[in-house]
């Protein structure tokens, strides 16, 4: 990368005549291959290096240009430099966006950049184009005509002209981004924390739990220790069915055999406070088996965090990266973040990664295949996430066996029985088309992409999982882990509130089986997170009971009580376990070792999480808990 093209012939009428050479059944597709390989042997580019672009065009359904700025060889100023000396323009290289008139019809230049209109203070205006390689003889021609034309016309880069574009519209299309969902469809909106009828309702509830305890606390009590002793052994029924009808990821499908060529994808990382982690980043999503001619990566960065896009930057990422800067306005989040991205998306799949992800070479082409191979209800495909630090510490231990729980055990299950999916924060697969449907993503809620699995289900769509995986690292501080934790506690909350706004239109959107189940899948995670340190006085007390108490003089009751306590606290920790080191190869169990010991800790600091959640929802609703990444070291690669 960074060589520049060979200088062009100086004289246009050396351009080799773009008419010959067509075939009967694609006069257009021959016709536009050699007006391509016409302007790009007059810029000097040699032979072999035509042969070989032609190939990759073959084979991937794209220009010759297309394959030229994609492979490397050439910068895009250089090439683009060249070509208006050949055409004996003017060429710009940066565009003041200050001199841009922004339009909404202006994000169109956002997806395919060709022409911008520069309104000069005290110049006469300039158009500024992006010409194709196989419209360059045609412009050629027409200049050499006209020569009037090119007066106020100048070539400029796909770049400058994005980048132009970004800028004079960032006010607007930030406040879109923040806003629309909410003006739009204010019910599917986490702005409103609570409705006036929920609070009505969390009020009514208080009011007469706490009137209960005054006038007759022991009766209350009994029924608070049943009404929640059952609320959690429900919870815990789900991940029993996941466990007792393991279902195994789905078998990677070979896309080798898949249509050609294959479409554009564009693949998304929101970063803040990151600049440690570019380099791995970047390495990582070079790695991605997909034509570089056909892949946009937007790397989403908040504008005012330049030790971050500096970092990125320094690496010269070149094609097919594009830094985004999103300016300081709203909610200060990553789906804020990705949904002001989504308007130059212009691809028919969007995948969406962390910072510190790694994912597997092969998994956009399985996605593909996937989505080739289902009908168009199937919107969003989830890759699993597997942890390789688990040896670091008890926590990323323990963090280990509930992703392999959650990501190769439930979330499969569910899938198969086209059930709602809670998606992962990362490694989401999903159809541009649906994404867009649903709002793209709510900015006021901190973890979306449990949201948009379940707002995609309310509109009909369904997702599912991929076999392929994405590797990552946990948390190894308490800190750390604490302050993650809590905000996918809060989010959680704020995706269950806003979902049971009118619970029977809930019904009616999913039916009354998903409904259950995404009670059980998030409302029950959260009460049993909530309730499992009360669970725990609920057993204890049991066993002081039962000690005093002769065994003949123990109600039913009460020991009824007691064996469901139990069953709470014990089937907790074994389904835990089950699940989560029975979807583990045997590589990841040497990894955690005897560290699941230590599951009852590991439950009492997911409880205190929740608690510090519910706090938050009140007072910082809206505030995302950045957590810090560090580059893997050796043993996790």
């Amino acid at each position: 990368m960074g060589e520049y093209p060979p200088e062009p012939s100086e004289r246009l009428e050396d351009l080799p005549d773009g008419s010959s050479h067509k075939t009967e059944t694609q006069p257009d597709v021959q016709a536009a291959r050699q007006a391509e390989l016409s302007a790009l042997t007059a810029l000097g580019f040699s032979k072999p290096l035509l042969a070989r672009l032609t190939l990759c065009s073959d084979a991937n359904g794209t220009s010759l240009e297309d394959e030229l700025l994609a492979c490397g060889e050439v910068e895009e100023d250089a090439y683009y430099g060249a070509v208006a000396r050949l055409l004996r323009l003017p060429f710009i290289e940066t565009i003041d966006a200050r001199f841009v008139a922004d339009l909404p019809i202006l994000d169109t230049q956002l997806q395919w950049p060709l022409m911008l209109r520069i309104g000069h203070r005290h110049l006469p205006s300039q158009t500024a184009v992006v010409p194709q390689a196989a419209r360059i003889v045609d412009l050629a021609a027409a200049l050499a005509t006209l020569p009037a034309l090119g007066r106020n016309l100048a070539i400029t880069t796909p770049s400058a002209i994005r980048s132009a574009v970004w800028n004079a519209g960032a006010a607007r299309r930030v406040q879109t981004a923040s806003n629309r969902l909410f003006e739009t469809v204010p019910q599917l909106s986490a702005r409103i924390v609570m409705t006036g009828h929920q609070g009505f309702c969390a009020g009514l509830i208080i009011a007469t739990l706490a009137s209960g305890l005054i006038l007759r606390p022991m009766a209350m009590l009994a029924a608070l220790h049943v009404t929640l002793s059952t609320i959690y052994l429900l919870s815990l029924a789900l991940r029993i069915a996941a466990l007792m009808r393991k279902v195994a990821g789905a078998s990677p499908v070979d896309s080798a055999s898949g249509a050609r060529p294959l479409p554009r994808y564009t693949v998304m990382v929101a970063l803040y406070r990151e600049a440690g982690m570019a380099r791995q980043l970047i390495a990582s999503l070079r790695r991605l088996d997909w034509p570089a001619s056909l892949l946009d990566i937007k790397l989403v960065c908040e504008a005012d965090d330049r030790e971050t896009i500096a970092a990125l930057k320094a690496e010269r990422p070149g094609a097919p990266f594009e830094i985004i800067e999103v300016p300081a306005y709203g909610p200060r989040t990553k789906p804020k973040a990705l949904t002001y991205a989504l308007a130059c998306v212009r691809s028919e799949f969007v995948a969406v990664y962390d910072a510190e992800d790694r994912p597997h070479p092969q998994q956009l082409r399985e996605a593909y295949a996937r989505f080739q191979a289902s009908p168009p209800e199937l919107a969003c495909l989830q890759a699993p996430l597997i942890i390789t630090n688990a040896h670091a510490s008890w926590l990323s231990a323990l963090f280990s066996v509930e992703y392999s729980a959650l990501f190769r055990g439930l979330l499969p299950m569910l899938a198969h029985n086209r059930m709602p999916l809670p998606l992962g924060g990362t490694s989401n697969h999903l159809r541009t088309e649906a994404l867009r449907a649903a709002g793209g993503w709510d900015p006021y809620n901190v973890t979306e992409d449990a949201d948009l699995g379940l707002r995609l289900y309310r509109l009909g769509y369904r997702a599912g999982v991929l076999h392929r995986q994405t590797l990552e690292d946990a948390p190894v501080e308490l800190s750390v882990w604490t302050a993650q934790r809590s905000r996918w506690f809060k989010g959680w909350l704020q995706t269950w509130l806003v979902l049971m706004r009118d619970p029977l239109q809930l019904i009616g959107e999913m039916g009354l089986g998903a409904f259950l189940v995404f009670q059980l899948m998030v409302g029950g995670m959260l009460m049993s997170s909530l309730l499992h340190p009360l669970i725990i006085l609920f057993l204890g007390l049991g066993i002081v009971a039962m000690l005093e108490a002769p065994a003949t003089a123990i109600p039913p009751g009460v020991l009824a009580l007691f064996i469901i306590d139990g069953v709470n606290i014990l089937g907790s920790y074994l389904i835990f376990l089950g699940l989560g080191i029975g979807s583990m190869i045997d590589h990841e169990k040497r990894l955690v070792g005897r560290r699941w010991t230590m599951v009852p800790a590991y439950w009492l600091m997911t409880s205190y999480a929740a608690w510090r959640a519910v706090a938050e929802l009140r007072t910082r609703p809206f505030v995302w808990n950045k957590t810090p990444h560090k580059p893997v070291g050796r043993h996790s690669r």
